[in-house]
């Protein structure tokens, strides 16, 4: 397995997997209609690719045999929440596909943009989470994130409670 950082040619590989990683991980919490008309409209290729090309945003790859079965994606904060303020970073995504998870790959790649995320200068680093997504929740508290807000997650018609962690930006 390797990892590298994703350029804007891979704006479509990017997205793909990200459907793919989001209906494999949460696609039995939703009716298929709410399911559809989310993946409709999340992932557009276009989007990922200006975003890549900009600088602002970076993504990671981890790759098997040079096939793409998980990723990290950071950028600017987008998280409603009142503390955050102009140049916090987002951990925005970290998936892995089933078939490629528990071998530390995840970690790795959170590794990765956490450190990409901590080299700019913000004052704190923020990640969104499902509330019920334990396993994550106790993953980003052992780098530091504690859980100071909520939000409602739209997936069609259904409204997820997602938590919001923060963790200052450390120095040095």
């Amino acid at each position: 397995m390797a990892i590298r950082r994703a350029t804007a040619d891979d704006a479509s590989t990017l997205c793909a997997l990200a459907e793919r990683t989001f209906v494999e991980t949460f696609g039995h919490l939703y009716p298929p209609e709410d399911l559809a008309d989310y993946l409709a409209t999340a992932y557009p290729v276009a989007l990922q690719r200006q975003q890549l090309a900009s600088g602002e945003y970076a993504a990671w790859l981890l790759e098997v045999d040079g096939e793409a079965v998980g990723f990290a994606f950071a950028g600017p904060c987008g998280l409603p929440h009142p503390d955050v303020v102009p140049g916090d970073g987002e951990l925005k995504r970290l998936y892995v596909l089933r078939d490629h998870q528990s071998g530390g790959h995840g970690g790795q790649l959170f590794t990765a943009a956490l450190e990409w995320l901590q080299a700019r200068d913000s004052q704190a680093l923020w990640i969104g989470v499902w509330s019920e997504n334990l396993g994550a929740q106790r993953f980003y508290g052992r780098y530091g994130f504690t859980h100071v807000g909520a939000y409602e997650f739209p997936v069609g018609r259904v409204r997820d409670r997602e938590f919001i962690l923060r963790r200052e930006r450390l120095v040095g």
